[in-house]
């Protein structure tokens, strides 16, 4: 992943608290209690806000990483990022088990790792999104079951199987990004590029994308647990894939350098994992790990 040599004014900032020497304990224990006060209500405010705003606009996992990937006044991805297409179909999988739809096998006496074991269908019940209820449909309709990587080819359509082309998601950047229009995140327009014409997606709600960012930062700066099992699955499968496909810079570049440069070191932290062994501890996704496995190996 590319560094960047200059960045604007990031949008995570540093707080700072001035300090009074001369005023008395009294006094000062007074104010400590009084900016304590006025910072939990900032906070709860700020939950609030992102409470009401997620009801509004709640994105998926594929939702959110087409966002970060893709540039505002133009309306779509970069022409060179060929990493976005698998990176998406690893969205469908993990945002499927984070509401129950999909699990691993069960391993036996003998365990499995984690690239060798089948998705299986856990529940069959609509989803409410057109792409999740197609990739569902076609995991549960397989058999014999096939594994995490499988599944990402298939839905990607890299098979050389001309048998197995039929699992393809077609469009599913135009399709997320109609979503994304109906949602009012953004607009289509027609621009000409030479020889063709092509639709594109402006950003038009620049406060939603602001907010991914800025969660996104938080995440790994002021958030930060330094332990994923106590990080929000779905905000640490989305740091995963957004890696993966390549538009993690993209939520960072706006920091300071030495912001920046800590978020990518944590964020390297993550990657350095092993997923074998953290899906093994208490509450983990084995299907999450699953594909942070198929995308780091």
């Amino acid at each position: 992943m590319t560094s960047l040599t200059q960045r604007s004014s990031g949008l995570v900032q540093r707080r700072t608290e001035a300090s009074r020497s001369s005023a008395a304990d009294k006094d000062r224990g007074t104010g400590d209690e009084d900016f304590e006060t006025r910072r939990r209500g900032g906070e709860e405010e700020d939950e609030e806000e992102d409470k009401a705003d997620s009801k509004e606009t709640r994105l998926t996992l594929m939702e959110e990483v087409l966002l970060l990937g893709l540039k505002d006044r133009e309306g779509y991805t970069s022409f060179w990022n060929d990493c976005i297409s698998s990176g998406l179909r690893g969205c469908m999988l993990i945002e499927l088990a984070i509401r129950g739809r999909l699990q691993l096998e069960t391993c036996g006496m003998r365990r499995k790792s984690l690239l060798a074991r089948k998705v299986i269908c856990k529940s069959d019940a609509p989803t409410g999104d057109v792409l999740l209820d197609e990739a569902l449909k076609h995991v549960k309709e397989t058999q014999p079951p096939e594994t995490v990587q499988s599944w990402i080819e298939l839905l990607s359509g890299e098979t050389w199987n001309p048998l197995k082309l039929h699992y393809q998601l077609r469009n599913v950047r135009e399709r997320l990004a109609k979503n994304l229009v109906e949602k009012g995140v953004l607009t289509t327009e027609k621009q000409n590029f030479l020889l063709f014409d092509m639709t594109t997606h402006p950003l038009t709600n620049n406060n939603i994308k602001q907010r991914l960012i800025k969660r996104v930062q938080e995440a790994v700066l002021e958030k930060w647990v330094n332990d994923p099992h106590r990080m929000d699955k779905r905000m640490l499968a989305l740091i995963f894939l957004a890696h993966s496909s390549d538009v993690l810079e993209n939520a960072f570049s706006p920091l300071l350098d030495d912001q920046y440069d800590l978020a990518m070191k944590r964020v390297r932290q993550l990657l350095d994992l092993e997923p074998e062994g953290e899906s093994t501890k208490t509450n983990a996704n084995e299907l999450l790990w699953a594909v942070v496995a198929a995308f780091t190996k």
